[in-house]
C-alpha cells in the first residue's frame, strides 16, 4: 500500500476514535449533575457529608464550602474552618475500594483542591472576598461547560451571594449567562443575604429555586416525623449493624446520637438510643439530585427522594402545605416561617394527619434511602461480588408519551436488569401527587414488566398522568430504582 495512502487511513481512523471518544465522554458528562455544597459545619452537616461524599460518583462536584449561618459562625458554636478535612482524610481511605464499585468517583486530592473557606465570619457577612465565594466565581464563569450548576446551601447564602456580588461588580455583561446555568437548593434561609441581595438583583432572570423545609422529616425531630413501619430503619440496631460499625474509617466517623439530652429536640420515649440515627436535615439538598430514575431535578412538582415541591412565586418552590386557606410568607422561608418547623414547635402533637401529609414527600422514601446508605457503607469494605448494587430500569421506549381518552397505553421495562444478577420484584403505580389528571387509572399486571391501562375517559386535553415503574431487587441490602413515565392526553 501506498506509505502516504497508508498514513491518511491511518490519521482518519485516528481522528475518527477521538471523535468517537470525544462524543462518548462529553455524553458521560452530560449525565452527571454539577453541585457546589456550601455548608456551615453543623453536627446533622457533618452526618451529611459522610453520606454525600458515599454518593460523589454521582454527580460532578465543582465545590464545597465552608460558610456561616444564622446558628453557626467563627467565634459562635464554630466547627472550626477544616471540619471538613477529617471526613476527606477518611474518604481516601476507603476511596480504593470505592473505586471497585464504581470508577467515577473523585479522587481525594480532587476533592481537596475544591473543598475551600468561604464568608464565615459573622451570620450573614458577604462583604469579603474568600477563596470559596472566588471558587464560585470561576466555576460560573467558566464558559467551557454550560451544564446546570447546583448551588446548595447547608447553612446560610452568604458565600453563596458573595459570589454572585463579584459576578454583578466585574462581569455585569455575564450576568444573565451566569443566571441561566444556577440552579439554587437551599435548605431553608438561613440567613438574611438571599432576600436582602440575591433575590433584589438576580430575581429578574428567574432562577430555578428550591427552599426546603420538609427535610426537618429527617433532622433532629425524625422520631416523631417518621411513620412507624419505617422508623425501624434509624434505631441504634440498624444504624450500628449497617453504617456505624465495621464499615471502615468514614462510616465510622458519622455522628450518631450519643445519648443524653443535648438539646437536640429529643423528647420522652424517643426511639433514640445510643448510636441512633442523629440528623441529616442538610442532605435532602443533594438526596435530590441523586439519579435514581424517579426525580427530574429542573421539574421541583415531580418529586422524589429529596421531597416535593411547588411553584410559590416566580420561579421559587416550596414546601406543598395541605392546611386549608394557608398563605405562604412573601419573604424567608426558614425556621421563624415555614410551616414545617412551625408546626413542630407549636402545634404537635395535634392534628398529626397535616404533619403526615406534609413530610409524606420524603417520609414516603426513608426506608428506601436507608437500605440505599447501608450498600454504599458496603462499598466503602467489600469487594463488588460481595455488595449490593442498585438495579438498571430500562424502557423499552420513551419516558413522555401523548395518548387520546379511552386509548390503551403499553409499558415495557423488559430490558430491566441487575448488575448481581439478582432476581428482581417491580411494581408499577401512578403518582398522583405529580400528575395534573385527578382521578386514578387500572393498571393491568402492576408486578410484571409489562403493563397497560387505558386512558379513562374522564381525561381532558393537557392532562398529564404520571406512572412509576418502580424495580426492587432481592440482594441484601434490597436496593430500588424507578423510572417515571408521564402520559399527556391529547
Amino acid at each position: 500500500m501506498n506509505t502516504k495512502l497508508h498514513q491518511l487511513i491511518l490519521f482518519v481512523w485516528l481522528l475518527g476514535g477521538l471523535f468517537f471518544t470525544a462524543r462518548l465522554n462529553a455524553q458521560t458528562q452530560s449525565e452527571k449533575t454539577r453541585i457546589i455544597v456550601t455548608s456551615d459545619g453543623e453536627i446533622d452537616d457533618e452526618c451529611s457529608l459522610v453520606r454525600f461524599l458515599l454518593y460523589a460518583n454521582e454527580w460532578d462536584v465543582e465545590g464545597i464550602i465552608t460558610s456561616s449561618s444564622q446558628y453557626h459562625w467563627q467565634g459562635h458554636r464554630w466547627a472550626g474552618n477544616d471540619w471538613a478535612t477529617p471526613y476527606l482524610n477518611a474518604y481516601q481511605k476507603v476511596y480504593p475500594n470505592l473505586v471497585k464499585h464504581d470508577a467515577r468517583y473523585p479522587s481525594p486530592e480532587y476533592l481537596r483542591s475544591v473543598t475551600l473557606l468561604g464568608n464565615t465570619k459573622l451570620e450573614g457577612e458577604m462583604e469579603e472576598i474568600t477563596p470559596g465565594s472566588e471558587h464560585i466565581v470561576k466555576v460560573l464563569l467558566d464558559d467551557s461547560d454550560n451544564r446546570p450548576v447546583w448551588i446548595q446551601a447547608w447553612g446560610g447564602t452568604n458565600t453563596i451571594a458573595r459570589a454572585l456580588k463579584t459576578i454583578e461588580e466585574q462581569h455585569p455583561e455575564k450576568m444573565a449567562e451566569v443566571a441561566q446555568k444556577l440552579r439554587f437548593f437551599f435548605i431553608w434561609e438561613q440567613d438574611e443575604t438571599y432576600q436582602s441581595y440575591i433575590r433584589p438583583h438576580w430575581g429578574k432572570y428567574n432562577i430555578l429555586t428550591i427552599i426546603c423545609d420538609q427535610f426537618w422529616a429527617i433532622a433532629y425531630q425524625w422520631d416523631k416525623i417518621i411513620p412507624e413501619d419505617k422508623i425501624g430503619h434509624f434505631k441504634a440496631e440498624w444504624m450500628k449493624s449497617n453504617i456505624l460499625e465495621n464499615h471502615g474509617p468514614l462510616c465510622s466517623l458519622y455522628q450518631a446520637y450519643k445519648g443524653g439530652d443535648d438539646n437536640e429536640g429529643w423528647s420522652a420515649g424517643s426511639p433514640k438510643q445510643k448510636g441512633s440515627f442523629r440528623s441529616e436535615g442538610d442532605s435532602p439538598a443533594f438526596i435530590y439530585a441523586i439519579p435514581t430514575g424517579l426525580n427530574q431535578p429542573d421539574a421541583p412538582n415531580f418529586g422524589g427522594w429529596g421531597g416535593r415541591y411547588i411553584k410559590v412565586r416566580e420561579n421559587t418552590w416550596l414546601d406543598p402545605v395541605t392546611e386549608q386557606r394557608y398563605t405562604y410568607p412573601e419573604g424567608r422561608w426558614y425556621t421563624g416561617s415555614a410551616w414545617g418547623r412551625n408546626y413542630m414547635r407549636n402545634t404537635y402533637p395535634k392534628n398529626q394527619h397535616l404533619m403526615q401529609a406534609y413530610f409524606h414527600p420524603i417520609t414516603r422514601w426513608v426506608d428506601v434511602l436507608q437500605n440505599d446508605f447501608a450498600a454504599r457503607a458496603d462499598w466503602c469494605v467489600q469487594p463488588f461480588t460481595k455488595a449490593n448494587h442498585p438495579p438498571v430500569v430500562k424502557l423499552t421506549h420513551s419516558n413522555y408519551l401523548k395518548a387520546k381518552p379511552g386509548g390503551l397505553v403499553q409499558l415495557n421495562a423488559s430490558k430491566t436488569y441487575d448488575p448481581d444478577k439478582d432476581a428482581l420484584t417491580y411494581t408499577w403505580w401512578q403518582y398522583n401527587e405529580a400528575g395534573t389528571y385527578p382521578g386514578s387509572i387500572l393498571i393491568k399486571n402492576p408486578a410484571s414488566a409489562t403493563v397497560s391501562f387505558p386512558i379513562p375517559e374522564t381525561a381532558q386535553t393537557g392532562e398529564t398522568i404520571h406512572v412509576i415503574c418502580e424495580v426492587t431487587d432481592k440482594g441484601t441490602p434490597a436496593l430500588t430504582r424507578y423510572q417515571r413515565l408521564v402520559i399527556t392526553v391529547e
